[in-house]
């Protein structure tokens, strides 16, 4: 066993402590659940012995340490014989700045300025003392500490001393645990390794045996005399303990959440209130994690924002090198700002504070770094089991995560110090949803991805054919396949058209019979497609041919762009390219090709009432608001112009998104023309009656919430089987599939992964029909001022302070399951995980 540990692959010292503060991990680890009413497991080693104790599982669940630190979650495991060792926290080369003899801790250091803002890496009991003496040496009155540690810490006794350990992986001595879930405080774990050690020392006179080398392994394991649980000190012990002789000193509880911390700290401590007493000398905070670089640096910057609003000098903090620094021209931190009140200057306020903080990390040059290292990888390989381009996509993105929280946080301090923090940043936070809709959106690589990636051989060109069976039966008559209409309304919809079948439903429209002298064609395809020797075909990963690749930009010109540039590449190379047809693969050469948005360029000319939209949706979730937005302005200029205007919607297939569309439109024409008559409710006894109708516990919510909110829902009923009545062969109803998802996930045969996907599923189509009741009520409330309002604004101005989004932000089934075993019921989780397909990054990092 101890071998085993020497011979595991360790991690460079710089990724370990110039990055994240610890390394990432592709191991999971359960919630650590102790039975004390159990025996333990002691298991002897003849290098050095393990304590073992049983574990029962429960749910996973991320645990979120403060809003900045980046989030792993973990799966359901057991530990397993000889997993874990007690590990000396921090060993030398870690000490980078070389404070742990003049200051008694790690990478001890003040920020730039005058600001009274401290980080170090994790002390000893002694250390911990000198630096509390140190700083009332020079002269502060009032010390706040935050520990930043999630993980769990014991102290032993050594050389008159109390030094850290902690439990580790064999496979990775250098990782710490993290993660530990709902269920599992750092706090209870410490007492309960405590325990552990000191039965375990009894039966082994009074020895137990460690790791503090873990470079070079010489001399190790070393034994350590534990006679009782006095010879071992918990976190708690160690840092609450200086409250009783240093009355101006405070502590966070560790694992502490520092942004709640740090905002309860704000309210409750006269000293960081903007009424404090400006005679008296502001508070020293001081910060601590593992080794003082990662968590440290941001409870730093976190601090520097504080003072910054607290002096409101701002203006006078600028280090000479801040110009040197990288600019951020993320397209996602451009939108942020945009958007922002007073956004440039928030975001420069975060610069500053950086740079009081760069000492040893630099959270901008990091996201720098590890995007040129994604870009730089030309053959793909394995690094700590997963792809290279994931690993460094990930680091790369959970810098430029950091950086975007930073600069949110900071501009709810613009909003919420003058007011004592009336909000909780959660509150605020989930109350300005569209953040979370940016955050969700970060991986924009696609739009950059070239378009001679088909010609090379990377991706394939997948046609219709295979995406889109024909179910309804319609192709022989229209052209096209699942061609419908909403009954008694001139709502169309369908899946995608070649030109000649675009011909077939336009003359469809305005011929003798339905005489539509203007119609409003939206396409809804959020990926790219082409027409081909008269086909439609779509780019896909060989491997992943199912998996549409979605092209996150609102902006319907960048999408028609890289759609002519793929026309070109395909055109100009004329080479043999392997195709997926219905029931077979083919190598093709196009001789002929056209983008969507040429095909209707040129049916214009003939059809001179003809409207072409794009308005991108995504798959299998709701529109955007934004989305919602755009295609009731396109309805509502059409309808200005004819009231008897023909609206036709398609998406790749025609079921999802295309059905989302004709709901929407339905329920716009009905507040234009007025409502049909609705029939009662029909009794239905089958089973899942209940939930088939939409009466699940948070839509229930939702309609008590909303005025008039039973009617709200019934009408968009009343739609949603409205549009479903002539698709019947498509199993398909917006409503029903619901619970249908929900329920596949109990399968007992399916993987982690399947049922993480038809959790995700379950859970976008509950939020799509509650978006749908959402926006019917908008639709209902506004109508007076002829809906001047967008229902982004309303989503914003009335129905976020209403408490909306916080309702949207515990989403679950809460009738048949613990919704906080789920991180998924939270915005954040659920929409960042549906753009997260796992496809290979193609494109620049933009």
């Amino acid at each position: 066993m101890g071998t085993t540990a020497s011979a595991a692959p360790q991690p460079t010292p710089h990724e370990s402590f110039h990055g994240n503060g610890m390394m990432d991990s592709s191991t999971s680890f359960q919630t650590l659940n102790i039975h004390s009413n159990k025996a333990k497991s002691i298991i002897t080693n003849k290098v050095a012995p393990v304590v073992i104790t049983y574990v029962r599982p429960s749910g996973s669940v991320t645990l979120i340490m403060f809003v900045i630190y980046f989030l792993i979650k973990v799966e359901i495991t057991l530990l397993n014989n000889g997993s874990y060792f007690m590990v000396q926290d921090v060993f030398g080369k870690a000490d980078v700045l070389s404070t742990s003899g003049s200051y008694g801790a790690p990478n001890f250091r003040q920020s730039k300025g005058s600001f009274p803002l401290y980080g170090m890496g994790q002390p000893s009991l002694s250390g911990f003392k000198q630096v509390l003496q140190r700083l009332q040496g020079q002269g502060h009155q009032e010390v706040l500490f935050f520990c930043l540690r999630e993980e769990p810490v014991v102290f032993l006794r050594l050389e008159g001393d109390f030094l850290p350990y902690t439990p580790r992986r064999k496979e990775n001595l250098h990782e710490n645990l993290h993660d530990l879930g709902r269920d599992a405080r750092s706090e209870n774990l410490e007492l309960t390794i405590r325990k552990e050690l000191h039965d375990f020392a009894k039966l082994n006179d009074n020895v137990f045996y460690v790791y503090n080398d873990i470079e070079h392994f010489k001399g190790e394991p070393q034994k350590i005399s534990i006679s009782c649980e006095e010879d071992m000190h918990v976190t708690e012990e160690v840092y609450k303990r200086p409250r009783f002789t240093l009355p101006s000193y405070r502590c966070t509880e560790p694992p502490s959440a520092l942004l709640t911390a740090a905002l309860s700290f704000c309210q409750e401590n006269p000293s960081l209130s903007l009424s404090r007493d400006a005679s008296r000398p502001l508070p020293a905070l001081l910060f601590s994690c593992q080794v003082g670089v990662g968590r440290t640096n941001l409870g730093m910057i976190l601090g520097s924002l504080v003072m910054m609003h607290l002096t409101r000098a701002a203006q006078d903090i600028i280090p000479p090198d801040a110009t040197d620094k990288p600019k951020m021209q993320f397209q996602v931190i451009q939108t942020l700002i945009s958007k922002l009140p007073k956004g440039q200057e928030v975001m420069e306020e975060v610069d500053r504070a950086i740079d009081l903080c760069s000492e040893m990390h630099d959270i901008r040059e990091a996201i720098y770094e590890n995007k040129q290292k994604l870009e730089g990888i030309g053959e793909d390989y394995q690094i700590q089991g997963s792809r290279t381009k994931d690993y460094f996509l990930h680091r790369t993105l959970q810098s430029l995560e950091r950086y975007f929280y930073l600069i949110v946080f900071n501009a709810y301090l613009h909003e919420q110090y003058p007011l004592a923090f009336a909000c909780s940043f959660s509150q605020w936070l989930c109350s300005h949803a569209w953040m979370y809709r940016l955050l969700s959106c970060m991986n924009q690589s696609e739009l950059r991805a070239p378009a001679d990636l088909l010609t090379k051989g990377a991706r394939v060109l997948v046609a219709d054919e295979y995406l889109a069976p024909d179910v309804l039966s319609t192709i022989k008559q229209m052209k096209v396949a699942n061609f419908r209409r909403v009954p008694k309304m001139s709502i169309y919809g369908m899946a995608q058209p070649t030109s000649e079948a675009t011909a077939a439903v336009l003359e469809y429209l305005t011929d003798e019979k339905r005489k539509h002298s203007s119609v409003l064609w939206v396409n809804l395809q959020d990926e790219l497609v082409v027409e081909a020797n008269g086909q439609i075909f779509c780019p896909r990963e060989p491997t992943r041919v199912d998996q549409h690749i979605c092209v996150l930009s609102s902006q319907t010109h960048q999408i028609e762009r890289l759609e002519t540039a793929l026309k070109e590449e395909l055109v100009g190379s004329q080479k043999w390219l392997e195709v997926t047809l219905e029931q077979e693969k083919q190598m093709k050469m196009f001789k002929s090709c056209v983008t969507v948005q040429e095909t209707f360029n040129q049916h214009k000319s003939s059809h001179q009432g003809l409207q072409y939209r794009r308005i991108p949706f995504p798959e299998c979730s709701a529109p955007t608001e934004e989305g919602f937005d755009r295609l009731l302005e396109a309805m509502k200029s059409c309808l200005a112009e004819d009231s008897l205007s023909a609206f036709v919607f398609n998406c790749s297939n025609g079921k999802g998104r295309t059905t989302t569309a004709m709901v929407i439109a339905a329920l716009t024409l009905w507040h234009f023309n007025g409502f049909p008559e609705s029939c009662e409710d029909e009794i239905v006894s089958v089973p899942d009656a209940k939930y088939t109708k939409g009466e699940f516990e948070v839509v229930m919510k939702l309609v008590r919430l909303l005025p008039d909110g039973h009617r709200m829902k019934r009408e968009v009923d009343l739609a949603l089987d409205s549009v479903s009545e002539t698709m019947t062969p498509l199993h398909y109803h917006l409503r029903e599939i619901i619970i249908c998802s929900y329920r596949q996930v109990g399968g007992s045969s399916k993987c982690e992964a399947e049922i993480q996907t038809l959790t995700l599923k379950s859970l976008l189509y509950l939020e799509r029909y509650m978006y749908l009741i959402l926006f019917n009520t908008y639709l209902h409330l506004e109508k007076r001022d002829s809906w001047q309002r967008s229902f982004s604004d309303w989503m914003l101005q009335v129905a976020a302070q209403a408490g909306v989004y916080e309702l949207l932000n515990q989403l679950g089934f809460s009738e048949f399951e613990d919704l906080r075993d789920s991180t998924l019921r939270r915005l954040r989780h659920r929409w960042q995980q549906q753009n997260r397909h796992g496809l290979p990054v193609r494109g620049e990092f933009i």
